[in-house]
């Protein structure tokens, strides 16, 4: 066991006899620290579990409390189907090493807490619904709704909405990518053509390549299905460094590799088109499959769309994924997979997980890029983002102290900031949170501790006077870590 899994453990154990009764405030986290003889961030990561298994909650500005319908459900259910988190060593390697993987619960806890309080939204991990054009969409789905009392189910099942399968499919054409209609499979969000993807090419226990830093949910579908994950180091203007790639391959065989080529989360990247050219032949090298994660593809700040790795895909290795939560309504969840080679099983997987994506929100986006200005929406989109994007940079440069740098994104709504060696970036969510700023702790992104004084901020949100004055106190708040 993990020394914050002791812990939480000791700390469950004491709510159970009785020490800690419902509704009483437990040890903050400094004291935790102090008394038990661990790093505050240990107590954290405990806390986080306990949070996970319903035996505490967080109450900003005053600590953590044991959960009112708190009951004790005693140890072997927990440890059971519910799912104990494995034990894995703890410390980075020195080499690339694959390591099992466990970060969901710590997301979890994050992205509650975030979404909980009426905070500054720095933490957000979505765009500001306010930016789409959600009330015409739900327009176009009112009206099919009134005209389709009962919908066909038949109509839609796997691969999805033949019209909305042509629209995506005439949208890649027109930014030079001609794509196949046969191979697109509509899925609920670009979330679920990850995991399809990845079920298709691999299974429990094989190795798994991804960035590092990565986006969280990649990590989480590799520990959803059982599988091992490798990081291999990703630089924050080119992206995933091949040539460490190449000697991972060398060195072991390697189930998939899944990648954000396109304004990466959290670098906000935009890999070159050689390299991407490289990769995909690396992966044809090796028979590696590639799971693209391209759904920050239209919301570039450059004069084009930017080349996804399908564009270079000859033999059908790459599996891309993508949606339209991020670029027209987050709220429908309607994303697509064009799997490649593995198009058969990825549409039977689809049907055996979920049977089919909500008809209404496929035909309604489909109708919506049909007949509205798609375009002039993103046209919009991509400007407002680019301002927001230099501001955003500008004010972290002004309020944080010496020593901070800043990614420099291409395109999507996420900023990396790296903060002084010092600063601890879940301590400093704590501390932020407990004024009302939410930020996006660096642990997230990674398995291993090289991201903990690192953190992403969403500029999606409009400027206000309370935004800055957020920013200020976090530059204050760091300072004082430093």
């Amino acid at each position: 066991m993990t020394r914050y899994e002791r812990l939480a453990d000791d700390i469950e154990a004491a709510v159970r006899r009785g020490v800690f009764g419902a509704g009483e405030r437990i040890l903050s986290v400094r004291r935790a620290s102090e008394q038990h003889g661990v790093s505050i961030k240990t107590v954290l990561h405990a806390y986080a579990l306990l949070e996970s298994r319903g035996v505490i909650e967080s109450r900003p500005q005053s600590g953590y409390f044991v959960r009112e319908s708190w009951r004790a459900h005693g140890t072997a259910a927990r440890d059971g189907a519910a799912g104990k988190p494995k034990a894995r060593r703890a410390g980075a390697p020195k080499a690339p090493a694959a390591a099992p993987v466990d970060v969901s619960r710590l997301v979890l806890s994050t992205l509650r807490s975030i979404g909980a309080q009426d905070a500054v939204p720095l933490g957000s991990p979505y765009p500001d619904p306010a930016l789409y054009p959600w009330r015409r969409i739900n327009q176009y789905a009112n009206a099919i709704a009134r005209r389709h009392a009962s919908w066909n189910l038949i109509d839609d099942l796997p691969p999805g909405n033949p019209e909305l399968i042509r629209q995506i499919a005439r949208r890649y054409a027109e930014n030079g990518t001609p794509v196949d209609p046969e191979e697109i499979v509509v899925t609920v969000g670009a979330t679920e053509a990850i995991n399809l993807s990845l079920q298709a090419v691999a299974k429990p226990g094989d190795t798994v390549a991804v960035e590092s830093p990565t986006y969280y949910a990649m990590l989480h579908a590799i520990e959803r299905l059982g599988m091992r994950a490798i990081e291999v180091s990703t630089h924050p203007e080119t992206g995933l460094d091949l040539d460490a790639l190449e000697r991972v391959l060398r060195r072991q065989k390697v189930a998939a590799c899944m990648v954000m080529p396109n304004f990466q989360n959290p670098l906000g990247f935009r890999m070159p088109d050689e390299r991407k050219a490289r990769l995909v032949a690396l992966a044809e090298a090796h028979d590696m499959p590639l799971i693209e994660n391209d759904v920050y593809q239209e919301l570039y700040f450059g004069p084009t769309r930017p080349t996804p790795l399908k564009h270079f895909d000859a033999s059908g290795i790459v599996l891309h994924c993508a949606s339209f939560s991020k670029s027209l309504s987050a709220s429908y969840r309607i994303g697509w997979a064009m799997p490649g080679r593995y198009r058969a099983q990825v549409e039977k997987l689809k049907f055996l997980n979920t049977l089919t994506t909500p008809s209404v929100p496929q035909v309604a986006l489909a109708d919506y890029l049909r007949h509205d200005g798609y375009d002039r929406h993103l046209r919009r989109l991509r400007r407002f983002y680019r301002q927001q994007a230099r501001l955003m940079r500008a004010m972290v440069q002004r309020f944080f102290p010496a020593g901070t740098r800043t990614s420099d994104p291409q395109g999507g709504y996420v900023l990396w900031v790296e903060l002084p060696a010092s600063v601890d970036s879940m301590r400093l969510y704590q501390a932020a949170l407990a004024r009302g700023i939410t930020i996006g702790p660096g642990y997230m992104f990674s398995m291993r501790d090289d991201f903990h004084h690192y953190i992403r901020l969403n500029y999606s949100y409009p400027w206000t006077a309370q935004t800055e004055a957020a920013l200020k106190t976090l530059g204050e708040l760091i300072a004082q870590m430093t």
